[in-house]
Formats: C-alpha cells, sequence, structure tokens
C-alpha cells in the first residue's frame, strides 16, 4: 500500500513529500506518527508527476547547496516504486523542478515565491523536504 507523506512545512500546494512503499521500519528506529488518511485515493498519475517534480527539487536544492545527495537518491528510489507514469510529462516535471519551479497538475509556482508566502526561505524549506525524505530513507528497498 502506498502511503502519502506531508512535506516538512508543506508548501500549501499538495503533498509533495512523495510516496513510499509501507514496509516496516528498521527494528533500531522508533515508528513515525502516521500521516492522516486522505479523503480521496490518489491519482496515480499525479502522484508520479509529483514524486518526479520532488526529485527535481531537490536536484535544485542540492545545486544550491541547501541539502546532499543523499536525499535525491531516497526520492529517487521512491519513484522507481510508483507506478510508472507519462514518462514525458514526468521528465518535464522533473525538469521544472531542476530549475526550482514547483509544478504539479498544469499549477507551476517558483519554490522561491512559494515560501516567501508562507514566511520561510528556500534553504530552509529544502532542508525540511530533505528531512522528511531522508525519514523514510531506512524503510526503503535497496536502489
Amino acid at each position: 500500500m502506498i502511503r502519502t507523506l506531508t512535506m516538512a512545512a508543506g508548501l500549501g500546494l499538495l503533498p509533495l513529500a512523495t510516496l513510499a512503499q509501507d514496509a516496516p521500519a528498521p527494528d533500531a528506529a522508533p515508528a513515525a506518527p502516521e500521516a492522516p488518511a486522505a479523503t480521496a485515493p490518489a491519482d496515480p498519475a499525479a502522484t508520479y508527476e509529483a514524486a518526479r517534480n520532488q526529485l527535481g527539487i531537490l536536484q535544485y536544492c542540492q545545486e544550491q547547496g541547501f541539502s546532499g545527495p543523499e536525499a535525491v537518491e531516497a526520492q529517487g528510489r521512491l519513484v522507481a516504486l510508483l507506478p510508472e507514469g507519462d514518462a514525458a510529462t514526468g521528465d518535464a516535471a522533473e525538469a521544472k523542478g531542476a530549475e526550482g519551479t514547483v509544478s504539479i497538475g498544469g499549477t507551476e509556482v517558483t519554490l522561491s515565491e512559494a515560501v516567501e508566502a508562507r514566511g520561510s526561505t528556500v534553504e530552509a524549506t529544502c532542508q525540511q523536504i530533505e528531512a522528511a525524505v531522508n525519514e523514510i530513507a531506512p524503510t526503503l528497498p535497496a536502489g
């Protein structure tokens, strides 16, 4: 089963912090609280597009020096767990993310505009996304 993880400090656009297989956490790690259940099932195409865009956003964050390569690698493993969506749409969403643009379902906003409207910074938001992705990384199958 796929569960949605809300992005730390969310951008208010949608749950960008992607999706992961419900895998048991390693015995040494405490169980993380579950995200609230969604009211409607996630659209697999939108989920794939959001995950690919977040992969690009993490690449952008790494390029800016705001996060490390571990989150990019973990996000890539998350994307690989999803049912593959339209490759061209995914490629475009990832490319826009790598340019610092949140692009989901036809809505686009630069990361800097999105976080500024929430009273945050790109650096802080990158670090929050990185932390959320890295938190679930130990539960993912090796890629």
